[in-house]
């Protein structure tokens, strides 16, 4: 391997939240080639954004020359990991996970190849090892290596014991030893030397550094990233409010690219650090003059791009610049019909009609005024506009005003948009 120091590179871009012997792992992989492994539990049909950070670290690592392993949970997941959640997750079923499982695996080939050469990414099931194993010669050759003690003092039990409403099954209490296992079985199988996850798997991690120290008496390695968080101080989840989601049917394209367009300035830079590939330099440059005029915007717009694309590919930015240009820019030329597919599935409000009387009528039953003679007063005003196209007067709809024979998009000022769709 070359000189090049990957550990410093994501430590400097704030990609490091817990590691173990940073020394030691940084002059390991500029040593040799690695294998490395983060684990993925099937428990929806899609990812969402709290995944990134590690699939976009794992991608790092690729592309530094070492070999990337990504576990499905297909045992796991059928118990849940009760890390930093609130209550007891819902029991999935056999079938559900199955189905999603080939899902998110197709979502994760976005982001490491699995057919790049010698260091291609290799997709495992930890239901291989699990769905035959004797629970008594578990509990014997597993369990006896872990405290009760330290386990109950981990802080993701500690907080569910300490709530008289909640509390831990033995079930979800057990999945720390389970994904301990995990790392024992690809350190033994498949050589690997270190396992990766959000911050919030730091104990999940070191106990399976620990069984394989006991069991192998080998040196193996924890590397966590941050958690992303919401503005109310909780982490993205699939089972909590606000998920965006990569699967483009659960969120569109253009609302997920709308959601970084939507955050708080002073998260802009450090964004650009851990989510896109672009260099220090250029960030810092950007970030030294985000007191010009409409560079912060600006910035925003360049993050936005670099993710969609990485998620979603070239094709679907594309389609985003689109509506982009149609909603804000009144470009209405390249608009396709799938575009308004992705506005009717969670852009903008729509409504289905058949026949509506007028553009009155049509504006108070989007809500975008509250009576008629509200919207007659913004027709006059000249704030309504029908297809990007001011409306002065009071408005009977035709054929031509249905884009593809469906849609018509309505719009007051600039920002406040519904879609009729016939």
């Amino acid at each position: 391997m070359s000189e090049f120091d990957l550990i410093k590179r994501l430590r400097n871009r704030g990609l490091i939240s817990h590691i173990t012997n940073e020394d030691n792992l940084s002059k390991l992989i500029k040593k040799k080639s690695i294998s490395l492994y983060c684990g993925f539990d099937p428990t929806d049909e899609s990812l969402h954004i709290g995944h990134l950070l590690p699939l976009i670290t794992l991608k790092r690592f690729q592309i530094s020359g070492h070999t990337p392993i990504i576990l499905i949970g297909g045992a796991t997941s059928l118990i849940g990991d009760p890390s930093f959640k609130n209550k007891e997750r819902i029991f999935n079923s056999n079938n559900d996970v199955d189905i999603w499982t080939k899902k998110i695996s197709k979502q994760i080939a976005r982001f490491v190849s699995f057919s790049c050469g010698q260091n291609s990414a290799v997709l495992l099931n930890n239901n291989i090892w699990f769905k035959n194993i004797n629970i008594l010669s578990f509990l014997r050759d597993v369990g006896k290596y872990f405290s009760i003690n330290t386990m109950i003092n981990r802080a993701a039990v500690k907080q569910r014991i300490t709530r008289p409403d909640q509390g831990i099954s033995f079930t979800e209490f057990s999945y720390n030893l389970l994904q301990a296992y995990d790392f024992f079985v690809l350190n033994k199988k498949y050589q690997v030397d270190l396992q990766i996850g959000g911050a919030d798997q730091w104990g999940n991690i070191s106990s399976g550094m620990h069984l394989i120290h006991r069991k192998s008496n080998k040196k193996v390695y924890g590397l966590t990233v941050p958690l992303l968080i919401q503005s109310n101080g909780i982490k993205f989840g699939k089972t909590e409010s606000g998920t965006v989601w990569l699967d483009e049917k659960k969120t569109s394209p253009y609302k997920f690219y709308q959601f970084w367009m939507n955050i708080e300035d002073s998260n802009v830079y450090y964004f650009l650090k851990i989510f896109t590939f672009i260099s220090m330099e250029e960030i810092k440059r950007r970030e030294q003059n985000k007191h010009l005029q409409n560079q912060i915007i600006n910035d925003k717009s360049f993050l936005a791009k670099n993710i969609t694309r990485l998620v979603h590919g070239k094709e679907q930015l594309l389609a985003v610049e689109r509506i982009t240009e149609f909603l804000f820019l009144r470009n209405i030329t390249q608009i396709k019909e799938s575009d308004f597919q992705q506005l009717k599935q969670d852009g903008i409000p729509f409504i289905i009609v058949n026949n509506i009387k007028d553009l009155q009528e049509a504006l108070v039953l989007t809500s975008l005024a509250k009576s008629r003679t509200q919207a007659k007063n913004m027709i006059i005003s000249n704030s309504i506009s029908i297809n990007t196209k001011k409306i002065g007067k009071n408005h009977i709809f035709n054929d031509q005003d249905k884009l593809f024979g469906k849609f018509t998009l309505l719009s007051r000022g600039k920002k406040n948009h519904s879609l009729l769709c016939w």
